[in-house]
Formats: C-alpha cells, sequence, structure tokens
C-alpha cells in the first residue's frame, strides 16, 4: 500500500512539473537566456528624466560664468535657493546660467515669432531685461510657496511634538520621531526638522541648531516658535506647555486670518458688481422701458 502511495505521489509530482515546465516554457526559456547571455537593463522613465533633467543643468551650469556677480550676491542668492528647498552645490550655477539662457531663449523666439520687426531694439532689450529677471521671479515664488507650506504644517507638528515629549521623550528625539512620522504629510517642514536632528548629531548646541532652523526657512511663526523654545530652555520652563502654548496661538491666528479674508470679500465684491453685474441688471430692466419709450416717440412724430 504504501509503494503504491509512493509511487502515484511520484507520478503526480512528475506530470505537475512537465505541466508547469510547458506551461512556463517561455518564461524559463528567457530567464535561462538572460543568465547565459546577460543584457543591460533599460532605464526605467523616471531615470531616464532624471538623466534628462541633469543633462540640461549640466548645459545651463556652463552659462554661469558670463554674468558678473560679487560675493555678497552669492551669499543672498544662496540663502534665497535654500529657502527654496534646494541645497546641491549646483543649484546656484543653474540659477545664473538661467539668468543667461532665458534671455537668449527670449530673444531667439522673438525672432522666429517675427515680434521684432516692428521695433526690434525695444523688443531685444525687453526681452533681455525680462528673461533676466525670470528666473529670481520664479525663485520667490517658489521661496513664498515653500514657505507658506511650512506655516500651515507647523501646528501639525508642534502637536505631535507636545505628543512625544509628554509620553516621556525628549525634545531632540521628539524631533526625530516628527520629522520621520509626518514626512508624507509636511514635507518642507519635516526636511527642515531632519536637518536640525543632523547639526544636533554632529555636535552642534540645541539653541543653535533651532537658531540656523528659523534663518533657513525665513517664516515669522518659525522665528517666533524658535524664540518661545530658547527662552523655555534658557528659564527652565516647561517645554512641552511652551510647545502646546505656541500651536494654539498659531491656530488662533489661522481662524483670525481666514475671519479677515472673509470680511474683505464684500469689498472684493464691489468692483465685479460694478463692472458685470450692474450693467446687465440695467440693461433687462431698463431696456424695455427705453424701447416702449422711443416707440412712443416715433409715434408722437408721425
Amino acid at each position: 500500500m504504501r509503494i503504491t502511495i509512493f509511487a502515484f505521489l511520484t507520478v503526480f509530482v512528475m506530470v505537475a512539473s512537465g505541466g508547469l515546465l510547458a506551461f512556463y516554457r517561455e518564461a524559463v526559456v528567457r530567464r535561462v537566456a538572460e543568465v547565459i547571455h546577460p543584457r543591460p537593463r533599460q532605464k526605467s522613465l523616471l531615470s531616464a528624466i532624471q538623466q534628462t533633467g541633469l543633462s540640461i543643468g549640466g548645459v545651463v551650469e556652463h552659462f554661469e560664468s558670463i554674468v558678473p556677480k560679487s560675493q555678497a550676491e552669492v551669499s543672498v542668492a544662496l540663502q534665497r535657493l535654500i529657502r527654496a528647498g534646494y541645497r546641491s552645490e549646483s543649484a546656484i550655477k543653474i540659477l545664473y546660467g538661467a539668468k543667461v539662457l532665458v534671455p537668449l531663449l527670449l530673444c531667439v523666439f522673438a525672432l522666429i515669432t517675427g515680434a521684432a520687426s516692428a521695433n526690434p531694439f525695444f523688443v531685444y532689450v525687453s526681452a533681455l531685461g525680462v528673461g533676466f529677471l525670470v528666473p529670481d521671479f520664479w525663485l520667490g515664488r517658489r521661496i513664498a510657496k515653500r514657505q507658506s507650506k511650512i506655516h500651515r504644517g507647523l501646528p501639525d507638528v508642534l502637536d505631535l511634538l507636545t505628543i512625544c515629549i509628554e509620553a516621556g521623550l525628549s525634545l531632540d528625539q521628539a524631533t526625530a520621531r516628527a520629522a520621520s512620522e509626518l514626512r508624507l504629510a509636511q514635507p518642507e517642514l519635516c526636511d527642515e526638522l531632519g536637518i536640525v536632528v543632523l547639526e544636533q548629531h554632529a555636535g552642534r548646541a540645541r539653541s543653535e541648531t533651532w537658531k540656523h532652523l528659523a534663518e533657513r526657512t525665513g517664516v515669522d511663526s518659525v522665528r517666533n516658535f524658535v524664540s518661545m523654545l530658547v527662552q523655555s530652555e534658557q528659564f527652565g520652563t516647561s517645554i512641552a506647555r511652551t510647545i502646546r502654548i505656541q500651536s494654539n496661538t498659531l491656530r488662533t491666528q489661522r481662524v483670525q486670518a481666514v475671519e479677515e479674508m472673509a470680511a474683505k470679500t464684500s469689498v472684493k465684491l464691489v468692483f465685479p458688481l460694478v463692472l458685470f453685474i450692474f450693467p446687465a441688471l440695467f440693461l433687462v430692466v431698463l431696456g424695455p422701458a427705453f424701447i416702449s419709450m422711443g416707440e412712443q416717440f416715433k409715434i408722437f412724430n408721425r
């Protein structure tokens, strides 16, 4: 009986293996061919896009030496790039390279479209001036957008810091935990908190790292929080209570800002009412009266 069962299982395994081999024959052959003759893998679309971006950045970097600049201007530009979230060494080169490349592209565009045929001097000078200022305007918009995200996400981070500190963690451990937990929800602020954690691991003082955070972001709410945190550490008050008070203050300020925007709505609606709604209303209400008056005048003239 045992021999029969063993023979049946052996035959079943062999048949099943043969069926699987026949069914997945093409996949097996392809894998064997890849092992025998390995081929370089094709780059994914994301890696291709990243490589294209890096190549474009490398081309733009070659133009940065044309722009005259002083050390003070470079330091200010570096600070603005850091506030916008660009910390790579090539960022400053790409910025100054764009100040040369964008004006040239605008001039070429004006030449191709024929916009410079009427007044070439004015068009080309305007293209050069606007193209030189476009990277600064774009960088300013990036800074404002990132600062707005940091300001909106600060109360959530402060709440998590309060919970971690009240749970028994130190401020440094709570900062590292908040930076890891809220990275998907608040990536900008958690990125800055990650730099704070790295500076603390490097041996810098806690107050110094938080002051660097306020300088990097340039957000008033972050500056106020850092000043309160430093004072709390100096005078020995409860850090959790200080953070909770700051979080409540920020939420109150957010509500007041929304109420202020709602109060301004009535004033802002005056202009569309006067320009668009009132003329149409007058036409609908007084139009038939003017038509009837015109018909009456025609009858009297007869």
